[in-house]
């Protein structure tokens, strides 16, 4: 990670440090995170794109989860390794979190997958939750929500209400890109809860998109709303 991910946090154009936010500075994911945010981008390569910086997101999200010693033979002789020693919970932001899932569950192939439903109604430009699919009381020792950008923040800061009232002890949010006034709302909502991304932009639009964006998540990964 960048100095985002050191002591003292992320400082935006803005002048705030958000020390919650961490931003990768792996030449891969600002590589690929250009790529993804190119209009000339097709649905197909998009798709491809966030599921790579999904995947490569995430090990860094996960490297500091607890670990156990565990006893096991080689074709040559017994030893000892380690095995991941945390229940993990995946919660995807319907719609465009959606497109994160696969990448997900195959760095953590025994995560449980549950969902979040929300939209943002595009008059008031807050988020509308419609979907909840959790179970009565939270399985997991962490939870990582997904969804490609932190925009306002509305929508990842409800989705962390929900799933604390829900009882989970811990949660992580990872997505692709941040505004500096989504990192900023969830800081003060929620400062326990850790931001990785792949890009802070510049700012909002008077419509509540990030600039310089990569245009509308859900959209792009679905082929849908384009001319």
């Amino acid at each position: 990670m960048s100095e985002a991910g050191t002591q003292g946090g992320y400082v935006a154009t803005t002048g705030r440090t958000f020390p919650n936010l961490r931003v990768s500075d792996h030449p891969l994911v600002r590589h690929k995170v250009t790529l993804l945010s190119d209009e000339r981008t097709d649905t197909k390569l998009f798709r491809e794109l966030v599921r790579e910086l999904t995947l490569l997101l995430l090990y860094e999200a996960t490297a500091d989860l607890p670990v156990a010693p565990v006893r096991y033979r080689t074709p040559l002789e017994e030893t000892e390794g380690e095995r991941i020693d945390a229940r993990i919970g995946l919660v995807p932001i319907i719609r465009a979190g959606l497109g994160m899932v696969e990448a997900a569950v195959d760095a953590l192939p025994r995560a449980e997958v549950w969902h979040l439903g929300m939209y943002r109604d595009e008059a008031t430009h807050t988020p509308v939750s419609y979907y909840n699919r959790l179970p009565k009381t939270c399985p997991d020792d962490l939870v990582i929500v997904l969804d490609p950008m932190l925009a306002t923040g509305g929508s990842a800061a409800d989705a962390a209400d929900v799933l604390k009232e829900w009882g989970a002890p811990k949660i992580k949010f990872v997505g692709l890109k941040a505004a500096p006034e989504g990192v900023s709302r969830m800081a003060d909502a929620h400062p326990d809860v850790q931001v990785y991304v792949a890009a802070l932009d510049r700012e909002l639009d008077a419509n509540r998109f990030i600039r310089p964006g990569l245009g509308d998540a859900g959209d792009r990964l679905f082929g849908t709303g384009m001319e």
